[in-house]
């Protein structure tokens, strides 16, 4: 039996997903705030697609 990918419809890398959602989980952040977490790091996101 295969596994199926669960980032099989998401146009990002799965790693980036994955850091994403380990940063808004364990430093309880707002959206925005989340963003610009993101942004300096490299990694370019809107509020709204996270």
């Amino acid at each position: 039996m295969t596994k199926r990918s669960p980032f099989k419809y998401f146009k990002t890398s799965p790693e980036i997903i994955r850091l994403a959602v380990m940063l808004y989980v364990r430093f309880l952040l707002s959206l925005r705030n989340f963003e610009g977490l993101l942004h300096e790091r490299g990694i370019e996101v809107s509020h709204e697609s996270v």
